[in-house]
């Protein structure tokens, strides 16, 4: 089990528009076992994109609803239908704020043989696939936040108020 550190707000990384990937090979499929065995490795966790453990490349892992799997180069397509429950993030551990999403996506991609793929879900498992293929544009969910909210995490973060272990 190769469980890796996962990068905090501040790492450029996170900032940074992941590369598609290109070769569907055995170091792809060795990096979508460490993304898995990061997830799994720690309880309560919904999804880690390689951008939070420093990997440039579009690709995630997630765990919700009951459905668990990876998705490379995703394209998602989202209803006019929001959802608005707190949301968290790895990279940015400890705080959670009420975050607008789709109710319902549907994500279009690869697996890691290079084989097309769909996942279509509602709820927690539209908001996870949502947030995982934010990490590959380099955004963040407090990215998405407006108003009163977005000034609190902002001021939140700024001051540090955030649990910072790198093994979040």
């Amino acid at each position: 089990m190769t469980m890796r550190d996962i990068r905090i707000i501040g790492d450029p990384v996170l900032r940074t528009p992941s590369e598609p990937i290109t070769s569907f090979d055995a170091d792809l499929r060795a990096l979508v076992t460490d993304l898995m065995d990061t997830l799994l490795g720690k309880p309560g966790r919904a999804g880690v994109a390689a951008p939070q453990i420093g990997v440039n490349a579009q690709v995630f892992v997630y765990e919700a609803d009951g459905h668990r799997g990876h998705m490379i180069n995703p394209t998602l397509e989202l209803s006019d239908e929001l959802q608005d429950d707190d949301e968290g993030c790895l990279s940015i551990p400890g705080l959670y704020f009420p975050t607008p999403r789709a109710l319902h996506a549907t994500a279009h991609g690869f697996d890691q043989h290079g084989e097309p793929l769909t996942i279509a879900g509602s709820g927690f498992l539209a908001r996870a696939l949502q947030h995982e293929t934010d990490h590959l544009l380099g955004r963040l969910y407090v990215d998405t936040l407006r108003g009163e909210v977005r000034r609190r995490a902002l001021r939140e973060i700024r001051a540090g108020r955030f649990d910072s272990p790198r093994r979040a």
